[in-house]
């Protein structure tokens, strides 16, 4: 049976890069068989844009495209299911993660699932035809290497979310034996080492610096960041994690250090390479921080799905962070759709690297400006998340709930001296909304008919501070503490806040929480760390901002159980491996199911 490519999407938009106009020539075309394709160079280049576009997860590990992906809210889903945020519309709730996240993980699925076969086949017909295609001979080992890149994403994309799954190389054939059709699925170890080994086979046919008008596939260095983090991955799963179904879910715990030294090594290699270096060019340190994400290109930057401010439901490539995200006025009159809990506010450190928890008894008591409440915080605080008085659009957000009045009871439905009783913001949430990746420049208002795919920040899958904070905690698994620290360092100097005299896990641990927050690692470290099931079971809390209308100041309260009385979140042993569930293992009888899932 022939396989036909419908490349519709690929002639009229670009997902990673810009189409050749040659290829945009080639009108009409509906389908074509792979032998026309591979007969064509334009074609060819159209064909590997497809696989990209069939590639959900490389813009924060949604898993689908259009309304179903990073065009929609579900960009979101990743961080949401975590204990950085909830998605907040009391009256709309789009995305699924609100049921998942409260102990509703079944065999069933539903959460984050990519089952990528199709593309892992669309890429094995590439690999199979491009070598005697009528590509120049030049551009065919890039091209090969660049294919394969991309397979390994797909597995890894996958290993993460189930274990062990079936590993195929090559183009199956309806005649080809029963075992080969119905595979078994591999080990997880097995998967690892495979993703591993194919980025080392390529990293040499990778290119080291990607031409201007290529931006967005990967270079060699790119290779090498998936390799940092997948062993490591596979480090913590043999460290933390236990065997079951005879290796088809974890990893040998013997095989830890080995594991940690290929992510050191990769790591080591982007390090040296003197290719990137962390973004450090503005001096107000939150804005610097902000600035990684909205400088496009920037000395940071490893591999990143490119973005325009074309509305992606109408052929662009926008997607919809700024509408879903912004603070009000926003079409729908919503915004704020992540909000991130109390306790992610908390783990900002103040510049001295003391703590920043605090004392909830104590904050209750008084009345604070909130530059007293959130004096010398980490800088990254107030990039990552906006709540009452941040700046924004040439003016101030307002989250208060209520006005104190001169003999101490609140008011909440009618103006108070001139003052609204409540702020134009979301008073009933947390009080915090996602900062990181808004462009305040962004027209929010113009989404009332889903036009809202029109944000034009690229979403940063591998930026240099990753690489570093890869390296430390591989370092520090390793016993060489003093690597560790160094690299933890040098992201806290461009935080601008104290840095480290020794260095522990839990250290390590919280660095790459408040770096990367709302950037889709979160909900797959604690997963990979086996802290999970503690780590994602806690009824989070908010914060709530009470004017005291005799002195401008505001009373705290505590918000607790923020995600509702019988929403009670729940991470479960067994959601360590999303499920395979039971239309795939009723497909292929040698398919097992992952373990606790009935």
């Amino acid at each position: 049976m022939k396989k036909y490519l419908i490349i519709i999407f690929a002639l009229s938009s670009s997902l990673f890069f810009s189409c050749n106009k040659e290829v945009l020539n080639k009108q009409p075309l509906n389908t074509i068989n792979e032998t026309q394709v591979f007969r064509d160079p334009a074609l060819i280049n159209a064909y590997l844009t497809q696989i990209y576009y069939d590639m959900p997860f490389l813009g924060n590990d949604c898993s689908g495209n259009g309304t179903s992906g990073d065009a929609a809210w579900n960009f979101a889903d990743i961080n949401d299911v975590s204990d950085d945020s909830f998605p907040q519309f009391r009256d709309w709730n789009p995305s699924g993660t609100f049921t998942y996240k409260y102990g509703n993980l079944t065999i069933n699925g539903g959460l984050l699932d990519w089952w990528g076969y199709n593309t892992v086949r669309e890429i094995n017909v590439f690999l199979q035809n491009l070598p005697a295609s009528a590509l120049p001979e030049a551009d065919k080992k890039p091209k090969l290497a660049e294919a394969r890149f991309l397979r390994a994403f797909c597995y890894f994309a996958m290993v993460k979310r189930y274990g062990g799954v079936p590993l195929i190389t090559d183009v199956q054939q309806a005649s080809d034996p029963e075992a080969t059709l119905f595979p078994k699925r591999a080990t997880e170890q097995a998967i690892y080492d495979f993703i591993i080994s194919e980025l080392d086979a390529i990293n040499g046919d990778l290119p080291e610096v990607i031409a201007s008008d290529q931006l967005g596939h990967p270079s060699k260095y790119a290779a090498l960041a998936l390799k940092s983090r997948a062993a490591l991955y596979a480090g913590s799963i043999a460290q933390f994690g236990t065997v079951q179904l005879e290796g088809v879910v974890g990893i040998p715990a013997n095989l830890a250090n080995a594991y940690y030294q290929k992510s050191y090594d990769a790591s080591q290699a982007i390090i040296k390479s003197g290719k990137f270096a962390l973004y450090d060019l503005d001096v107000d340190k939150a804005m610097n921080f902000r600035n990684i994400f909205l400088v496009k290109n920037n000395s940071e930057v490893i591999f990143a799905k490119k973005h325009d401010a074309v509305n992606q439901l109408t052929g662009g490539n926008g997607w919809a962070v700024d509408f879903f995200n912004c603070p009000r006025p926003q079409a729908w009159g919503r915004g704020l759709y992540d909000q991130g809990y109390l306790e992610l506010a908390e783990s900002f450190e103040h510049v001295d690297g003391t703590p920043g928890t605090l004392n909830r008894t104590a904050i209750q008591q008084g009345l604070y400006t909130i530059d007293e409440l959130w004096a010398n915080k980490d800088p990254r605080f107030f990039a990552t998340l906006y709540t009452q008085n941040t700046s924004w659009k040439g003016g101030k957000l307002d989250f208060h709930a209520g006005i104190r009045l001169p003999d101490g009871s609140i008011q909440t439905d009618k103006p108070y001296n001139g003052i609204a009783a409540t702020g134009d913001q979301d008073y009933q949430g947390t009080g915090f909304g996602q900062l990181k990746y808004l462009d305040e420049s962004h027209d929010n208002m113009a989404g009332a008919n889903s036009g809202w795919a029109t944000s034009s920040q690229d979403w940063l899958i591998f930026r240099y501070a990753e690489i570093l904070l890869n390296n430390a905690e591989a370092a520090f698994e390793l016993g060489n503490t003093g690597d560790a620290i160094t690299s933890i360092n040098l992201v806290r100097k461009r935080a601008g806040i104290a840095q480290l005299a020794g260095v522990t896990r839990e250290q390590i641990h919280h660095e790459r929480r408040v770096e990367f927050a709302f950037e889709g690692q979160r909900y797959w470290d604690v997963r990979r760390w086996r802290t999970a099931v503690n780590d994602l079971s806690i009824r989070w809390s908010g914060i709530r901002y009470i004017l005291d209308g005799a002195t401008g100041k505001y009373k705290i309260q505590i918000q607790n159980n923020v995600d509702g009385s019988s929403n009670i979140p729940q991470f479960k042993p067994e959601n360590y491996y999303l499920p395979i569930t039971p239309g795939r293992t009723a497909q292929n009888k040698n398919m097992v199911e992952n373990p606790g899932y009935k």
